[in-house]
């Protein structure tokens, strides 16, 4: 089976692309690699999708139209239809499907292997199965395009996509594809109840001691025995918050204690509380605070300060 982290790669030759498109990996659901990856052609060399063969699902968001699209599969073509900016395909990949390049292209395609479904099917206590892939159908999926605005912004500025954020979402768009696609919907009951106290305080000081955000979920849930999809329920329930959002919350406080050091600048406080740069520190900071960061700076010493 390929891997998430050759997705990229593979995704290069089978649409024929100059370049390898920039991917966002995640190894979150017990070591298995799930990615999406923005592939975009304005000018391609007209001809048949290379071989997509695999024990996995492509699921493909579909950022511009590309009408009268030949679908093949098995090898064969089935069918034409008018592919529509905004819908997503499902694809089963056991069948190799492709279709015939010769119009510009734009679209968001996530790599989603069998057992990853297989495994939410055992955490939430159902039979495995397949996806239900209309070929040649696309999807009104609302949360697909809401999923896809995220993580295309995360691919336009990766410095600022920290390792638990690309965890989070793309958690997200697993059970969303298991739930709406494949009837995966929990038997399990309610959700069940937080972390033990212990537990919130060393899940808190992991998160706390790598501001950047490298650590992965999968990393701090695996230090308590449980699975992603629990840790990341039960961190809400005890602390208000998901990882990636209280990770946050921190980095601001942590940006709030350097800005009383008269002598650091605003970019040395942005890399130092873990920020990418000081544009995503200003944009982050603002939107938690209400106000810019030198704003805040200017009022925490009493408006006497020049900015740095």
């Amino acid at each position: 089976m390929a891997q998430a982290s050759t997705f990229g790669q593979r995704v290069r030759q089978q649409l024929h692309l100059t370049d390898t498109p920039p991917s966002l990996i995640t190894r979150s659901l017990r070591g298995i690699e799930l990615a999406a990856t923005e592939t975009r052609n304005d000018n391609p060399v007209p001809g048949r999708s290379g071989s997509a063969a695999d024990e996995a699902y492509f699921v493909s968001l579909k950022l511009q139209d590309y009408p009268d699209c030949e679908l093949w599969d098995h090898g064969k073509c089935v069918m034409k239809t008018d592919v529509k900016a905004g819908t997503t395909y499902l694809y089963d990949l056991r069948s190799d499907p492709g279709y015939i390049i010769d119009k510009p292209f734009h679209s968001l395609h996530f790599y989603l292997p069998r057992s990853a479904l297989d495994g939410i099917a055992r955490e939430s206590r159902v039979p495995r199965g397949d996806l239900a892939c209309q070929f040649g159908f696309g999807h009104d999926d609302q949360v697909m395009r809401h999923i896809g605005a995220v993580l295309l912004e995360a691919l336009s500025r990766p410095a600022e996509a920290n390792q638990l954020f690309i965890d989070h979402m793309m958690l997200a768009f697993t059970a969303h594809i298991a739930q709406a696609y494949g009837g995966l919907q929990s038997t399990a009951g309610p959700a069940r109840g937080g972390l033990a106290p212990w537990q919130v305080k060393r899940a808190c000081e992991r998160l706390d001691s790598d501001l950047g955000g490298r650590l992965s979920l999968q990393l701090i849930a695996a230090e308590f025995g449980l699975s992603v999809s629990h840790f990341s329920r039960a961190f809400r329930i005890s602390t208000g918050l998901p990882p990636h959002q209280w990770l946050l919350r921190q980095r601001v406080n942590a940006a709030k204690q350097l800005m009383t050091a008269r002598d650091l600048s605003l970019s040395e406080i942005a890399i130092s509380a873990g920020f990418a740069n000081q544009s995503h520190f200003t944009k982050v900071f603002s939107v938690q605070v209400g106000i810019s960061p030198a704003a805040w700076r200017r009022e925490a010493a009493g408006g006497s300060e020049d900015d740095m």
